[in-house]
């Protein structure tokens, strides 16, 4: 060292450049992946190896690498393309693709830059599908075209080393033009409902009112019937109960009449009449006799004192001045009723009411009570309707 410069030896100056050289060298040499990525490694220009994640060792100035491949699913959303359909109409989609690179070899040498290459497949894709649709079914379609476009795609790249696992329509926009008259059909067919939901509720009430007027004159019909029914029935019950009271009346009447002449005979014999009193009694009844328009004439015969006499003879006995006179017979003993001797005609003589029909009349002043307010009730003091409480 001499003037203030440092002057080194040419072996340090040798040594400093190999150490140097050699931290170059291990710095080449050692290559770092991080996880999910993969490194294309060159030798001499050539495809040697795909590095794995982790630590990897190559030769430095003869290995390189050639590109670092993302291993996971990307998500690339392509800008809206123009499509037009088969009428003729001009949409804008919008798509998303999901995939995934699966061998970076190919990613790398078989295509220049896959990116690119998936998005003019699905551009493609896209027209060539959505051009055989109409506007109505494009609209209604999305899953038919995002599995045609997913089956598309994976099949085209699969030589690229990479697998398409969705693909998605974000949005289908129509023209403006077409988008009025949409909302106008919507409208339309918003409207058709309402009036088809409103004709069917109209329809159904209908139905309803129909069969509630039916079942009311059914049941109406019914009531008719039982009240027909009823009546008829009642009307029986009356004319049978009629009858039988004309009957046993008749009876009666019969029996009475033949107990009147029953007891006249009897007092005629108990009187002991004779001839001349029987002839006086004939003489009297004549005029009433005559009484008649049809009777005129009347002629007494000139046998009727004979007639009279032999009357007398066959009912009476002479008495002790020699006149045949009625003699009253023996008291005949009570003789018995016909309805205790014959039990067919014991119910003719039943004054008693029918139970039912007491029960039906009972049943009807008891609702007729509850209906209609006793008058009496009504027009009592205030003081007996509502008695003192204290």
């Amino acid at each position: 060292m001499s003037g203030g410069v440092l002057l080194l030896s040419p072996t340090i100056i040798v040594i400093a450049v190999l150490a140097l050289f050699v931290l170059i060298i291990a710095i080449k040499a050692v290559q770092v992946i991080p996880q999910a990525q993969a490194a294309v490694i060159e030798r001499l220009g050539r495809y040697r190896s795909t590095a794995a994640p982790g630590l990897n060792v190559i030769v430095p100035f003869i290995d390189r690498v050639r590109a670092r491949i993302d291993l996971r699913e990307q998500v690339v959303s392509f800008p809206p393309q123009p499509v037009i359909t088969r009428d003729n109409l001009t949409v804008s989609i919008d798509t998303v693709i999901y995939f995934q690179v699966t061998e970076p070899r190919s990613a790398v040498y078989e295509i220049s830059n896959y990116i690119v290459g998936v998005e003019q497949l699905t551009i493609t894709t896209l027209r060539n599908v959505v051009g055989g649709m109409s506007l109505e079914e494009t609209l209604t379609s999305r899953d038919s075209i995002n599995q045609q476009l997913r089956g598309v795609l994976d099949e085209a790249t699969g030589r690229w080393g990479i697998r398409v696992a969705r693909v998605e329509l974000k949005s289908i926009d129509p023209p403006p033009s077409i988008q009025g008259s949409m909302e106008q059909q919507m409208r339309a067919d918003r409207e058709k409902r309402a009036m088809i939901l409103t004709a069917e509720g109209q329809r159904e009430s209908s139905i309803k009112t129909a069969e509630g007027q039916k079942q009311s004159q059914i049941l109406a019909a019914e009531g008719a019937k039982q009240a027909a029914i009823l009546t008829a029935e009642a009307e029986r019950q009356s004319s049978i109960l009629r009858a039988q009271g004309e009957r046993a009346a008749r009876y009666l009447q019969a029996q009475g009449q033949a107990k009147a002449i029953e007891k006249v005979f009897a007092a005629i014999k108990a009187g002991k009449p004779t001839p001349e009193v029987l002839a006086y009694q004939y003489l009297q009844t004549l005029p009433q006799m005559a009484q008649g328009d049809a009777n005129k004439v009347w002629m007494v015969p000139t046998d009727y004192g004979k007639a009279l006499e032999g009357f007398a003879r066959m009912l009476g006995a002479p008495g002790d001045d020699g006149v045949f006179r009625y003699e009253p017979p023996a008291a005949p003993d009570e003789q018995p009723r016909p309805e205790d001797d014959d039990a067919s005609i014991a119910d003719w003589f039943d004054t008693a009411p029918d139970p039912k029909v007491a029960e039906a009349v009972a049943a009807a002043e008891a609702v007729a009570r509850k209906e209609v307010p006793s008058p009496l009730a009504a027009d009592a003091p205030r003081s007996l309707q509502q008695p003192d409480q204290s």
